[in-house]
């Protein structure tokens, strides 16, 4: 881990250096970060929520800043899917894979039969409440804004008995460990996506994922089956589609999209086309390599020469008598 990623007040001059990770030192997010081959011994900033982690990216105080999207458990992360469709010119670059799983902590001398309120994240304790309610069944929750800050809370005046937290926290404060695995899925994986305002693409890889959001034109029956047949008809897979309301009006939703293949691919690039001329509003989110590299497969009618060629035949419809063809697949199609 880098020295400079405990929390700094003061930036280093060079921007270019600093990324922005919810803090403090020891959080999930911080362990995305350092899979980040580009981080490595640059200057982390620990912020304290996603929203000053995007800000210091638009404000130019960050190059990047790490935060979690999606939850294997709890799906998408809602605060940060409505940061991305509200905040203008931001991009997806990476994403990452952590396993999850948690400890209870108190401080020194405390007992499990002595905890009656819990600190933790909300997702955290979402993850954990089959846990909580079979050995706590009358304990209170206290929101924290990370499990480190809730295990921190319980040396600086908090009401809370104990907290939820990852189970490297006996590295960083002295707390006692209650309990261990108390996440309620032992394979549960938070899905983190790196955002900067990068405008590049990265190349294709074959295995790489298409983030987006999109509006519904209206409230009407079909309207999310039409947007959903921009993908299908293409043979585009969606590895994820949530709703989130756009706040101005009941019935008017956003929807959060995920489709393997990059922009770049001939069918990833067709949907898009039909979904902009369908949606009122889209947000491209960006291209970028799956974090499983599991290489994306599709029906081959939809691989880039399909398209391509049906391009130039409809070229060559309209082409002048004798023209030379641009391409062997109008050569083809006029002879």
């Amino acid at each position: 881990m880098p020295e400079s990623s405990e929390p700094t007040a003061d930036l280093p001059s060079s921007v270019d250096e600093v990324y922005s990770f919810l803090g403090p030192s020891g959080t999930f997010t911080e362990a995305a970060l350092r899979q980040v081959p580009e981080a490595a011994g640059k200057n982390w900033r620990s912020v304290n929520n996603v929203g000053e982690a995007l800000a210091d990216v638009v404000a130019g105080r960050s190059v990047a800043a790490m935060i979690a999207i999606e939850n294997s458990i709890e799906g998408g992360v809602s605060v940060a899917q409505d940061a991305l469709a509200t905040v203008p010119g931001l991009r997806i670059i990476g994403e990452y894979l952590v396993p999850v799983n948690f400890v209870l902590v108190a401080r020194p001398g405390t007992t499990l039969a002595d905890v009656k309120t819990v600190n933790a994240h909300p997702v955290a304790y979402g993850q954990c409440h089959l846990w909580l309610d079979a050995h706590l069944p009358e304990h209170g929750h206290l929101p924290a804004s990370s499990n480190v800050a809730a295990a921190a809370s319980l040396f600086e005046g908090s009401t809370a008995d104990a907290a939820i937290a990852p189970p490297g926290i006996v590295d960083h404060h002295d707390v006692v460990v209650l309990a261990t695995e108390i996440g309620d899925n032992p394979n549960a994986v938070t899905r983190f996506v790196l955002v900067s305002r990068d405008r590049g693409v990265p190349e294709p890889t074959g295995a790489d994922k298409t983030s987006l959001i999109a509006e519904l034109p209206d409230d009407r029956p079909g309207s999310l089956l039409d947007l959903l047949e921009q993908f299908s008809t293409r043979g585009v897979n969606l590895s994820l589609i949530e709703s989130r309301p756009i706040g101005d009006a009941l019935g008017r939703y956003r929807f959060v999209i995920d489709a393997d293949g990059h922009i770049h691919d001939e069918r990833v690039a067709d949907a898009l086309l039909g979904l902009r001329r369908f949606s009122p509003a889209v947000i491209f989110l960006g291209s970028y390599p799956r974090a499983d590299k599991q290489k994306v497969e599709f029906d081959p009618r939809y691989r880039d020469a399909v398209f391509t060629e049906a391009r130039d035949w409809l070229a060559s419809l309209t082409a002048p008598e004798g023209a030379v063809p641009a391409t062997p697949a109008a050569a083809a199609a006029q002879g």
